[in-house]
């Protein structure tokens, strides 16, 4: 058996085989991008609204202090570049994959969650009264008591897109997945007492949840929704990253490392 050693494991010397082994897994990565379009594409229930629950739906209409591009930018990119930054490191090609795979796993089962339960539910968000009513006029059914929206079609199928809020969930399935990656390549919970190592677990979540504030401050969300989308991700991103990883306070985490390159190793000469 040929000896297993970090730091000769690279994109170039098992790049390939790596992707081979866990096509389906990209398949399965593909078949979630379809759901999440297809879930964007198709309208929400659209539930009753009625003149006596406008009293919490009457905020003004803003923009994104974040806009979902910048969402985009911290929950993927930013991750993966610190990901990059470890491969340069350790030139473990094992680790990089595993980490961007997870990574996106994470985000697109977040993503596909929150949009489902999104178009199920058509909770209205806060600013709903001047997404349907842009002239401030108020018109409703005279039989059921229902809005008679006047505003452009678009905006009102997105204000019934309130819970969970996606910008939340997103920010956390990312940024949250990075915090236990940092968590176990620095070994935080090593019972040594290093608290600066926990401080660098807590970015990630400081930033995630500052997101999430930026949507309840906009009007773009309750503060329920914000909540249960910060749950949410924050769930996806520990299932996800336990199918890589060993957890973080795990104390033969270094061995599992060394044990799974061991059989990837095993594998390689067989099929050779």
């Amino acid at each position: 058996m040929r000896e297993v050693q970090l730091g000769v494991h690279t994109i170039r010397t098992h790049g390939i085989q790596l992707a081979r082994t866990h096509m389906h897994d990209w398949f399965s990565l593909t078949l979630l991008i379809i759901v999440e379009v297809i879930l964007n594409i198709i309208d929400p229930f659209y539930r009753f609204v009625g003149k006596d629950m406008m009293s919490d739906l009457k905020y003004p209409m803003q923009r994104n202090t974040v806009p979902i591009w910048v969402v985009a930018m911290i929950a993927v990119l930013l991750p993966i570049a610190i990901f990059l930054v470890f491969y340069y490191l350790r030139r473990d090609v094992f680790d990089l994959h595993h980490s961007i795979l997870g990574l996106f796993f994470s985000v697109l089962i977040t993503g596909v969650t929150t949009d489902a339960i999104k178009d199920a539910v058509g909770r209205p968000r806060p600013d709903f009264f001047w997404r349907c009513f842009p002239d401030g006029k108020d018109v409703y059914d005279q039989v059921t008591g229902n809005v008679i929206c006047k505003g452009v079609a678009s905006f009102i199928r997105e204000g019934h897109k309130s819970f969970p809020s996606g910008h939340t969930s997103w920010s956390f399935a990312g940024l949250g997945f990075l915090a236990l990656y940092l968590s176990g390549k620095t070994k935080v919970f090593d019972n040594k007492g290093h608290v600066s190592k926990l401080c660098l677990l807590f970015l990630p979540l400081l930033v995630a949840a500052l997101v999430g504030i930026s949507q309840v401050n906009d009007y773009w969300h309750h503060w329920e929704d914000v909540f249960a989308g910060g749950l949410l991700g924050v769930v996806v991103a520990t299932f996800c990253y336990l199918q890589f990883f060993p957890a973080p306070y795990h104390e033969d985490g270094k061995q599992c490392d060394v044990t799974m390159l061991t059989a990837f190793s095993v594998f390689i000469h067989v099929i050779e």
